[in-house]
């Protein structure tokens, strides 16, 4: 029998991503989205981004809602996580989407990253984001308009009996 030593072992586990995201909402309920200029094929995206190494993503939401819109995050709940599957060169991924109030919208995007954004009413919200992110980000809304949660989804379906 081939005994690993920890080292061995932990480096043998398959490696999984994260990224966390907000929900930050209007007065009237709409939900804002970025424009991103790295990504032209599909240019709208949720406020947020990947965790770096051992950063939570709790941390990793406040550091890129700072860095991204340049004002501070205050996190109000977990809403959402949702298990992405590998799609190689990707390895799987868990998202993860919490609710954020931000004092104002004097936003300080950076040039080389977002170009605008814009608050958008929850029905319209499949008409900027890719299918599976549209998912996430309504199941969010949902969420946040029942007052429960939060909700895990397997690539933006709920893989749980109950609400989601």
């Amino acid at each position: 029998m081939n005994h690993l030593s920890d080292e061995e072992f932990f480096a043998s586990l398959p490696a999984t991503r994260g990224a966390a995201g907000a929900l930050i909402r209007s007065e009237r309920g709409e939900v804002l989205l970025v424009r991103r200029v790295y990504a032209p094929e599909q240019p709208w995206g949720i406020p947020g981004g990947i965790m770096e190494a051992e950063e939570s993503p709790l941390a990793a939401c406040r550091r890129e809602i700072g860095e991204e819109l340049g004002v501070d995050a205050r996190v109000r709940a977990l809403l959402v996580v949702d298990w992405v599957p590998p799609r190689p060169p990707r390895t799987a991924a868990l998202q993860w989407l919490f609710r954020v109030e931000v004092a104002g919208t004097d936003f300080r995007l950076p040039p080389e990253e977002l170009s605008g954004w814009e608050w958008v009413p929850p029905g319209k919200i499949p008409e900027y984001l890719p299918e599976r992110v549209a998912q996430r980000m309504l199941a969010a809304v949902a969420v946040d308009e029942r007052g429960s949660g939060p909700v895990y989804l397997e690539y933006g379906h709920a893989a749980l009996p109950g609400p989601g």
